[in-house]
C-alpha cells in the first residue's frame, strides 16, 4: 500500500496560466458566441437571431469561394515547405562550425515580423522597381501582382515559402540529430544506399517532429492574414482574399458583427477539425 501524501500546492503554480487562458481565450471566445446567436443596432441593445448567421454565412458564395482559396494555399505551402525543407535538412552538415553557421541562417526568416516581411515583398516584387519584378520582366515574364491574379498568387506563396521553411528545416534537423550513430553504422555495414538509409532509418526517425511541423504549418498557412494583406490587400480583385482576410472585411470593413462572429467560429472550427483529423492520421501507427 502507498502511505505517500501528495502535494496539492503545486496547483498554485498552474492557477496563473489557468486565469491567463480565461482572460486570452475563454472571455473573448464566450463573447463571440454571442455576438454570433444576436444582432444589435448600437446603444448595447441585441435582439436574439439564433442560427441565422450561421446559415447566412454557410449558403454564402463569397465565403465558399474564400475558404476554397484558403484550402488551395494551404495545400499548395505544405507539398512544397515540407519536402523543401527536409531536402535542404538533409543537406546540412552534422559537425563543425558549419552547423552554428547554417542554424542561424535559417532561423533568420522566422525572427522578422509578418508585417515587415509583408512590406519587404511588396518593394522587392513590384514590377517596376522591385529586383524580383524588373528581373522577371527582363528576362521574358508578363509579371506584375499588382494587376495580375496568377502572379499575385505566384508571390503570395514565394513569400510564404521564403519566410517558413525554415521552421520546417530546423524540426527536420533536430529529428534528425537525434538519430543514434550506430543506425547508420549498421545501415553501412548492410550496405545500405541513401535512399534506404532515408527510408528506413531517417524518415521513421522524424516523423513525430514532421508531425509537428505539418500541423504548425497548417494552422499558420490557413490563418495567414498579414503577410498577403500587406502584400496584395486581398487583390487584384479577390483572388488572394483568404478567409481570415475575407472575415476582417466583414468585421471591420463592413462592420457585420453576426455574420463576422458566425464566420470567426465556423473558421475556428474548421482549423480545429482539420488539425485533429490530420494529428489522427499522422499518428495512426504510431504504436505499431
Amino acid at each position: 500500500m502507498d502511505n505517500r501524501r501528495s502535494n496539492k500546492k503545486a496547483w498554485f503554480f498552474v492557477l496563473p496560466v489557468v486565469a491567463l487562458v480565461a482572460f486570452n481565450a475563454i472571455i473573448p471566445l464566450m463573447t463571440v458566441v454571442n455576438y454570433s446567436v444576436q444582432e444589435t443596432f448600437g446603444n448595447n441593445v441585441f435582439f436574439w437571431e439564433g442560427v441565422k448567421w450561421f446559415e447566412q454565412v454557410l449558403n454564402s458564395d463569397r465565403f465558399h469561394d474564400s475558404l476554397g482559396r484558403q484550402l488551395i494555399f494551404t495545400g499548395i505551402i505544405l507539398s512544397i515547405e515540407v519536402p523543401l525543407g527536409v531536402a535542404i535538412a538533409l543537406t546540412m552538415p552534422r559537425k563543425g562550425v558549419w552547423v552554428s553557421v547554417c542554424l542561424v541562417f535559417m532561423a533568420m526568416p522566422l525572427l522578422i515580423p509578418w508585417n515587415v516581411v509583408g512590406a519587404m515583398w511588396n518593394i522587392f516584387a513590384l514590377p517596376d522597381i522591385g529586383l524580383l519584378g524588373y528581373a522577371l520582366n527582363s528576362i521574358g515574364f508578363d509579371y506584375d501582382y499588382t494587376q495580375q491574379p496568377l502572379s499575385a498568387w505566384f508571390t503570395t506563396i514565394l513569400m510564404d515559402v521564403w519566410h517558413w521553411t525554415s521552421l520546417v528545416v530546423l524540426l527536420a534537423y533536430a529529428g534528425l540529430r537525434s538519430i543514434p550513430d550506430a543506425y547508420y553504422q549498421a545501415a553501412k555495414i548492410d550496405g545500405a544506399g541513401a535512399w534506404a538509409v532515408f527510408r528506413h532509418i531517417q524518415l521513421p526517425k522524424m516523423k513525430r517532429v514532421l508531425t509537428i511541423a505539418i500541423l504548425l504549418r497548417f494552422m499558420d498557412s490557413f490563418m495567414i492574414y498579414t503577410e498577403p494583406f500587406v502584400l496584395t490587400g486581398g487583390g487584384p480583385g479577390n483572388s488572394t482574399t483568404f478567409l481570415s482576410i475575407d472575415l476582417v472585411k466583414v468585421a471591420l470593413g463592413q462592420f457585420d458583427l453576426g455574420p463576422a462572429a458566425a464566420m470567426s467560429l465556423i473558421y475556428f472550427l474548421i482549423v480545429l477539425l482539420v488539425s485533429w483529423v490530420f494529428y489522427t492520421l499522422m499518428m495512426k501507427n504510431e504504436g505499431q
